[in-house]
């Protein structure tokens, strides 16, 4: 008796079981591609560094930031289904390491339109690589200025808040990119490593702009961000920090987190709430994380 012939009793049985499992695939698929008005905005667990996933109304996303190394290759797990190989627009608010290399694996396995960047510059080696990754890939690099409007579809979009000069002279973090994701009535204040002297500068240029839903607390929660004057004026439900656990710094800072305290201000960091994920229907944001934990002093978990 052939191996076909032993089989050939089963074979509908065989076809009605791959069929099953191709309608599942197809479902969780649909599921996925569903988003019925909403916006996905998610601070991704990378260890000491910044990476932020959106995922608009209409499924454009974006990357902010890609963190310090190979983390991020596990962390967009988290976000994107495995079938999904394409980012419309990757950021890279400033040129330190823990905020770009990560990219470097990222553009190996995805595919990315935009490229949107301060200006500010940086000697390493590393980030010349990257430089020369886009180019190579042709992907579109867009220097942002203070007044841009990104449009994310279905309402969303990304205001750009600085810079609004030529920041090539600049330190990487006093030329880091600040911009505002705003989608209806919500908003996040998206601000990289920004210092407390462009925190003060941007409350010069006026408060109506900066107010927002969620602030991402600049430079990790460290004390040379997040003033005092600066997050009454974001005025924020809440604020996010990522940071990794028993960094060489002691982000997020004491100083930080007393100035949230003040403010009564939940304050959330990745070291120990893992990937924070928010949701808005553009009336109000939802946080995702089940029981979340309060951000504390150097982010020892």
């Amino acid at each position: 008796m052939t191996f076909f012939s032993r089989i050939r009793p089963y074979i509908i049985w065989y076809a009605l079981l791959v069929c099953i499992v191709i309608s599942i695939v197809l479902w969780k698929v649909v599921l996925h591609e569903e988003r019925h008005g909403i916006l996905t905005f998610a601070v991704l667990d990378i260890g000491q560094g910044d990476s932020l996933f959106i995922e608009s109304p209409t499924g454009k996303q974006v990357l902010v930031d890609g963190g310090p190394n190979k983390t991020l290759m596990k962390a967009i797990s988290k976000v994107l289904p495995w079938y999904d190989r394409h980012i419309d627009i990757m950021v890279v608010t400033n040129p330190d390491l823990d905020h770009y290399s990560g990219f470097i694996p990222f553009l190996n396995k995805y595919k990315v339109d935009f490229d949107i960047e301060p200006g500010t510059n940086s000697p390493t080696e590393t980030y010349a690589y990257l430089e020369k990754e886009i180019a190579d890939k042709n992907i579109q690099k867009i220097i942002a200025h203070r007044g841009e409007k990104i449009d994310l579809g279905g309402g969303a979009y990304l205001e750009i808040l600085f810079p609004d000069r030529d920041v090539s002279g600049l330190t990487s973090n006093d030329g880091s990119l600040v911009m505002k994701l705003v989608y209806g009535e919500t908003s996040v204040m998206l601000q990289g490593d920004s210092t407390a002297k462009i925190e003060d500068y941007l409350l010069t240029l006026g408060t109506t702009t900066l107010k927002s839903t969620i602030l991402k607390a600049g430079h990790h929660g460290s004390k040379t961000s997040s003033t005092l004057e600066y997050v009454s004026a974001v005025s924020p439900q809440w604020t996010v920090i990522s940071s990794g656990v028993n960094n060489d710094y002691g982000h997020p800072h004491k100083e930080t987190l007393e100035t949230m305290s003040k403010l009564k201000i939940p304050a959330l960091d990745t070291c120990n709430n893992g990937t924070i994920i928010f949701k808005s229907d553009g009336k109000i944001f939802s946080l995702q994380n089940k029981n979340p934990k309060s951000a504390e002093v150097g982010c020892k978990s």
